[in-house]
Parts: structure tokens; C-alpha cells; sequence
């Protein structure tokens, strides 16, 4: 999986971001993993969509940006939070519905801010955030500053007219926006072969829109991060806007805390096959062989994450509920 010749010859600033790279994953997924158990206690009451192995993405794009940069992403929103820098306490608050949430307890799951971040939101409306992404690019041109926005969304929202028109628009302006498209191959429970045709690429399809548009593997977390820096880095030059389709899977089911290989829309064979090709799994034992870590540091990344995580959801069940007065606040009034 990772034939990539230049890890083989990291110097120590790269050597630093391939074992960051590593911490933001499993952080991910130690996040998520503890959702999941805590979920049947119904102290969360939002749905919840987990991001279990499409880690990578979320991980590798986000250690290319900078902290003033821009990110918006969908429904499945907790990887890119975590990875760009959010706050977890204010997440695990936020799914309980606490006022210290990072949308006061009023968003749930799929609703996450943290500006201090740059993670500028996400949305359960398949699409709704492309074009705030792109507004985002067009203030970032306004203002003439080098900074990024990227736009984290699913193959079922190139569905979506809403992605023509923001596509367009930032190849017009010559946005500084990076479109990441998360293909995962299901809209729910529909395959990409019910939704498009066989023989058309998301990416070669998105080129010719006059974007420059790359493909990559979304469970190899250093391929992810070399292009998505290859990329930031020529959009910073001025040469914006791009696209990048990585091919990733999610381990759970669309909506909850369980697994739903039992409803037929994919089969066992397929879950177990992308399984074997699970991102953490796979980047572990290629660190390990390549001595860029050892398993004790492993395991004192873990221990310190596990911390953070006990600690998030402590903090979670010892604050308040949202005052009933606030309910008619932070709403969007004409």
C-alpha cells in the first residue's frame, strides 16, 4: 500500500509529520469509537454520522492547512472537526445537547463550528456547504490574503446541482478552494451503479469543468497528505481552484452506532476486503517497519488520547442543558 520511495527517506520535519499524521487518525477514531459505545446509554440524542475508516482523508488534508484556513464539511463531519483542530470537549457537548456545545446544544452531531479552528461548519444537507466553502474562497480573495478553503463533501453530493454552480463559479473567479470529494461508493444505501454511469470518473467528469482534478487513495494517509500539500501549496501560488477524489470506506452504518451489513446493500465480502485496508492498521505497521516509530510511543499516544477523551465526556455530562429562554436565540431571522 505504501510504495511511495521518499518515506523511506524522511528527514526530521517529515518524520514529525508522518507521526502526527498517526495521531490525528487514531484520535478520529478513538473519538468516534467511544460515540459508539456510549450511544445505547440514549444520553445522546441526535443522530450521529460516524466517520470510522475514512480517517485518512480527514487527517491528511487537514495537516496541509493552516490554522487561519477554512474548512466546511457534511452530515459525517467529526474527523474533519478533529483534524483541523476543534475542540473535542465542545463536541462530545454539542452530541449531548449541553450548552457548552460548539453550537449550544442546538445543532447536534451533523451541526459543528469551532472558529477558532477555521472549521467554519457543517450541515446535514447534502451539498449545503459547498457554496459556503466557495464564499469562503471569494472572501479570502476579496481580502487578498494566501489562505484556503476546503470543501469536505461526499460522491452523492456531485449529484447535487448545487455543485455545478459552485464549481463553476470558483473556476470563473479563480477561487482558492479545494474540493475533496470523500467517495465511499454508497448514498446511504445506494451503490454508485444506481446513481451514475459505469463508465464515468468522478474526477475526469469534475476536469472538465476546466478544474484541475487529481485522484488518490483515501486509505493511504501519506498519499493523501502529499497531494492535498501539493495542491494547497499551487492554490496558494494562485493557481486555484482543484479537485481531489479519494477512495475511501466507511466501517459503520450510514446513520448510528452499529454495523448494517445485515440490511444486503453491501455485501460481507466487500466490508471485510476494505477492512483489510484499514488506514490506521496499514500506516502502523509501514511506520513500524520503516523505524519511524516504536510501539511504546504508540501506546503513550493512545493512553494520552484516551485521556482527552474520558475527559471530553466527563465534561460533557457535567454541563448544563441550554436554558429553555435560549431556544429562541442564534435562529436566522429575514
Amino acid at each position: 500500500m505504501y510504495k511511495d520511495e521518499h518515506m523511506k527517506k524522511l528527514d526530521s520535519v517529515d518524520v514529525s509529520v508522518a507521526r502526527k499524521l498517526l495521531e490525528v487518525m487514531m484520535r478520529i477514531r478513538n473519538v468516534e469509537e467511544a460515540i459508539s459505545s456510549h450511544y445505547a446509554e440514549w444520553k445522546m440524542r441526535c443522530p450521529t454520522h460516524l466517520c470510522t475508516g475514512q480517517e485518512a482523508v480527514a487527517a491528511g488534508v487537514c495537516m496541509s492547512l493552516r490554522k487561519n484556513d477554512f474548512a466546511v464539511s457534511t452530515h459525517r463531519a467529526h474527523g474533519h472537526y478533529i483534524a483541523k483542530g476543534g475542540d473535542i470537549n465542545s463536541l462530545i457537548a454539542e452530541i449531548y445537547g449541553k450548552a457548552t456545545g460548539c453550537s449550544r446544544g442546538k445543532g447536534g452531531s451533523m451541526h459543528l463550528v469551532d472558529l477558532n479552528a477555521g472549521f467554519m461548519g457543517s450541515t446535514a444537507i447534502v451539498g449545503g456547504t459547498i457554496p459556503i466553502g466557495v464564499g469562503l474562497g471569494l472572501s479570502i480573495k476579496l481580502k487578498k490574503t494566501d489562505q484556503v478553503s476546503v470543501v469536505f463533501f461526499g460522491d452523492g453530493a456531485v449529484e447535487e446541482g448545487v455543485f455545478y454552480e459552485s464549481v463553476n463559479f470558483a473556476v470563473l473567479k479563480k477561487l482558492p478552494v479545494l474540493f475533496i470529494c470523500e467517495n465511499n461508493l454508497y448514498s446511504v444505501y445506494s451503490p454508485l451503479s444506481v446513481r451514475q454511469p459505469g463508465d464515468r470518473n468522478i474526477h475526469t467528469m469534475v476536469e472538465a469543468m476546466g478544474i484541475h482534478a487529481d485522484f488518490g487513495d483515501g486509505n493511504n494517509v501519506w498519499e493523501v497528505y502529499t497531494k492535498a500539500d501539493y495542491n494547497i501549496k499551487k492554490i496558494r501560488e494562485g493557481d486555484g481552484p482543484r479537485f481531489i477524489e479519494f477512495a475511501t470506506y466507511r466501517w459503520r452504518e450510514h446513520c448510528g452506532h452499529l454495523y448494517d451489513n445485515d440490511l444486503g446493500y453491501r455485501s460481507e465480502e466487500e466490508f471485510l476486503c476494505w477492512k483489510e485496508k484499514d488506514p490506521i492498521g496499514t500506516y502502523v505497521n509501514h511506520l513500524l517497519a520503516q523505524d519511524i516509530i516504536t510501539r511504546d510511543t504508540i501506546s503513550e499516544m493512545e493512553r494520552k488520547i484516551l485521556s482527552d477523551i474520558e475527559d471530553a465526556f466527563n465534561f460533557a455530562e457535567s454541563s448544563s442543558f441550554p436554558p429553555l429562554h435560549d431556544f429562541t436565540t442564534d435562529l436566522f431571522k429575514e
